[in-house]
């Protein structure tokens, strides 16, 4: 897939972006081979299938840091969508915390982010329903992560397929006959979830408005 917009971004930008996106994405490790495979196949073939690459890896910081520039918009912008990818199931693991710590520090990127970030987490890693404090810890963050501008149709399409498009509903697991736990829906304790929805809304209208794309399979 293809777009006549001019991206502000060069190939190799693009590239190492959609690497760290991913290397956030496998940071904790829930990623069967299958899946991995899946976003791997996802990403080369139908976001960006231009790119020339031998293989989709995990990218180190200083590598990131050296194609995105330390202190730049461009790694300011880099670190706004890592932030999505790594809040959007709902969880934000110890694992992925340090990935992130990495990637910002090699970036140059404030510290307070990641500490606004780490409110959502409770002693297990797993984000919990938000207490005020944390809500008003979080505020400053909402308003850096809405500052996010969509200005590549690669990017775009990525945060498109990894941001669930609606609320997963809330369920119940049951072992032998027997609930264990109740997990409520992904918009009552994803403290970011109004974040998350603005900005896939705003990857598919710039595909749409900006790009003149079918954004009928982002749906």
């Amino acid at each position: 897939m293809t777009s006549a917009v001019q991206s502000p971004y060069s190939n190799e930008q693009i590239t190492a972006w959609l690497r760290g996106l991913l290397t956030i994405a496998w940071a904790d490790g829930n990623f069967d081979p299958e899946e991995q495979q899946l976003i791997t196949s996802l990403t080369k073939d139908e976001l960006a299938p231009s790119l020339e690459w031998d293989s989709l890896e995990v990218i180190e910081p200083e590598e990131l840091a050296t194609v995105l520039g330390k202190g730049t918009s461009v790694a300011e912008n880099f670190v706004r969508t890592a932030v999505m990818v790594a809040i959007a199931n709902g969880t934000y693991s110890p694992k992925e915390d340090r990935v992130m710590q990495q990637l910002c520090e090699a970036l140059e990127q404030p510290k307070d982010i990641l500490e606004s970030l780490r409110h959502t987490l409770d002693d297990e890693g797993q984000v919990s329903a938000p207490t005020a404090p944390a809500l008003d810890a979080l505020c400053p963050l909402r308003d850096w992560l809405d500052g996010l501008e969509i200005q590549d149709p690669r990017v775009a399409r990525f945060l498109c397929k990894m941001i669930p498009s609606q609320c997963p509903f809330e369920r119940d697991i049951t072992l032998f006959g027997r609930k264990i736990v109740h997990i409520p829906p992904l918009c009552k304790i994803n403290p970011l979830y109004e974040q998350l929805v603005g900005l896939r809304f705003r990857a598919l209208s710039y595909l749409a408005d900006e790009c003149g794309e079918d954004i009928s399979p982002y749906t």
